[in-house]
């Protein structure tokens, strides 16, 4: 009967210490925060994720989509902890929506708007009034933006295109992209000849080349919000929002090609 006794005592030693530990551990590995950012952002929030995980934190979980259908999915009821949108428009919209966490909306990053053409093609535009960018498009050729009715960087586009007066002339040549990285896929894979896309696209990819810059007045300020969703329970949120908004975190952004907004 003794060994009987002698494992009793001996479970519930463990179930002590299994109640001591497990506590401590779950205290050490919070819920990392889930994060949605626009497409944009996919390297330069990559790498912020990965610094911070490296700090001792838990690493973010980062869903990447055009900023409208993420918008929507946090109005739907999306349970998420931060939205990072590539406007101001949709951050808007959930603020009227009432799905911001009160006093953590910032503008953390800012960005240019320029056309790319495949790193072969040696096409090259200047961007300005009564620019020929229909004819550099050629007879069958094709211009990708991201939906201009919806997403973000479509928006800016149609934007500066109606500005110089360019729209007319190439409104039937676009091809709409369901977010800007799918735009520039499209330029990548030779299926449009010319792309609108930010200047972070561009430097993210090695098969595209920067063939006109957009002036910055030919369309509102690009300019990135952050902000905490009421829906948010982990507590690492406000931490990775924080750092984002860091001298650390903003030179993360630079070197993927942001501006400061």
């Amino acid at each position: 009967m003794w060994w009987k006794q002698g494992m009793r005592l001996l479970a519930a030693w463990l179930t002590a210490i299994a109640a001591l530990v497990l506590p401590a551990a779950g205290w050490a590995q919070p819920r990392a925060p889930l994060v949605l950012a626009a497409a944009s952002l996919q390297e330069a929030l990559s790498e912020a994720a990965n610094v911070w995980a490296a700090q001792g934190h838990a690493k973010p979980v980062v869903s990447f989509a055009a900023s409208s259908a993420l918008a929507r999915q946090v109005a739907a009821g999306a349970k998420a902890d931060l939205f990072l949108s590539a406007d101001e428009e949709w951050m808007d919209d959930l603020r009227r929506r009432g799905l911001l966490w009160p006093g953590t909306r910032a503008d953390f990053a800012g960005n240019r708007l320029v056309l790319v053409a495949a790193r072969r093609d040696s096409v090259q535009v200047k961007l300005a009034p009564r620019a020929p960018l229909a004819a550099a498009l050629g007879p069958d050729g094709r211009l990708a933006m991201a939906d201009p009715d919806s997403v973000p960087a479509g928006k800016y586009g149609r934007a500066a295109l109606v500005k110089l007066g360019l729209w007319p002339s190439v409104e039937r040549r676009v091809v709409a992209a369901e977010n800007v990285r799918a735009a520039l896929a499209l330029v990548e894979r030779g299926a449009a000849r010319l792309g609108v896309v930010y200047s972070t696209d561009a430097q993210a990819s090695s098969q595209v080349r920067v063939a006109g810059v957009f002036p910055a007045a030919s369309h509102p300020p690009i300019r990135y919000p952050v902000a905490r969703l009421k829906a948010s329970s982990s507590p690492e949120a406000e931490g990775f929002r924080r750092f984002l908004l860091s001298r650390a975190g903003q030179a993360i952004l630079a070197r993927h090609g942001f501006s400061r907004p």
